[in-house]
């Protein structure tokens, strides 16, 4: 097994923002991500899991460092005051490195 390490990062936010949020992760390089619903407790509340304005949603973007050190700065700059979301960031090992 050839693997390359590549930056997973994962963002837990309000669907409300869910649109533009995937515009800002493209334009910002992104090459593609996973969105799945999530639920949960923070800070904020209980967040349910419908698919409406009150849910929250769990993307996963695969990319190299650069591009999630500029999302990750992006979001925290533009969403972190107004909008219930964290970030992290884990290496991961990819097998087809040219995908990310």
């Amino acid at each position: 097994m050839n693997s390359h390490t590549r930056k997973l990062l994962t963002i837990v936010t309000e669907a409300a923002i869910e649109t533009v949020l995937l515009q800002d992760l493209e334009r910002l390089g992104a090459h593609g991500y996973t969105l799945t619903e999530a639920r949960g407790k923070g800070g904020r509340g209980v967040r349910k899991s419908d698919w409406d304005a009150s849910s929250n949603v769990r993307i996963e973007v695969v990319c190299d460092a650069a591009t999630a050190e500029a999302i990750a700065a992006h979001l925290q700059a533009k969403y972190y005051d107004d909008y219930a979301m964290i970030l992290f960031v884990t290496d991961v090992a990819v097998l087809r490195p040219e995908k990310f």
